[in-house]
């Protein structure tokens, strides 16, 4: 006969029967430090700021040669009478500076003279915008803005060419491949005015007279 459990015994089994609870001490800095690892980083986010190649329409010379695509000079850059070591704003016919240099629009194009000897410079475009005829002028002019009437043997712009068009390259790839990407300064002695404006109403008139 099982003897009745006295209120000691039932205070023991009870401890046996009941679930032992964990405890959990609390995170120090470095533990919830170590924890937020194992989260990925969240990717910065960068704005990159649109370069003129970018921008619709307006190539690289780089891009031209690659697509093998003709480039056209503006018949309005022929013949100025300007003079390189003055401003381009002296020019006579003030409205083709705003003409593009070259069809299709580029962003920059390198101008190299042609036999005179001088440096090779960079006609860059502004604020996105394509190459005009006032880039190609401003380029030129820096670097004979301080020298003297006497020190330059022809000081006057007669235009620009693309070689390739040349007809002696005609049938030499690799040579106008070579001069794909620039112009060539040509100058005179003696201010050479073609006629071609860019004002409408100077070609009505000068077709009047």
């Amino acid at each position: 006969m099982a003897e009745p459990l006295t209120k000691v015994d039932s205070a023991v089994q009870g401890l046996s029967q009941s679930p032992t609870k964990e405890k959990f001490e609390p995170l120090t800095k470095v533990d919830s430090a170590v924890q937020g690892l194992s989260s990925p980083p969240k990717e910065k986010v960068t704005h990159r700021r649109r370069t003129s190649s970018s921008v619709a329409g307006i190539h690289t010379m780089k891009d031209l040669l690659e697509s093998h695509t003709e480039i056209e000079v503006a018949i309005e850059s022929q013949g100025t009478g300007w003079k390189i070591n003055t401003s381009p704003t002296t020019v006579e016919d003030k409205d083709i500076l705003a003409k593009p240099l070259v069809t299709p629009f580029v962003g920059a194009i390198k101008l190299h003279f042609d036999s005179t000897g001088g440096p090779v410079v960079t006609a860059k475009a502004h604020r996105g915008n394509y190459v005009t005829i006032k880039d190609a002028l401003d380029a030129i002019y820096k670097p004979y803005k301080k020298r003297a009437d006497d020190e330059i043997s022809a000081p006057y712009l007669k235009g620009f060419e693309w070689l390739p068009n040349h007809p002696q390259l005609k049938d030499d790839e690799e040579k106008r491949a070579s001069e794909w990407d620039r112009l060539y300064i040509h100058l005179s002695e003696t201010p050479a005015l073609a006629g071609f404006s860019g004002s409408k109403k100077k070609k009505k008139h000068a077709n009047a007279e």
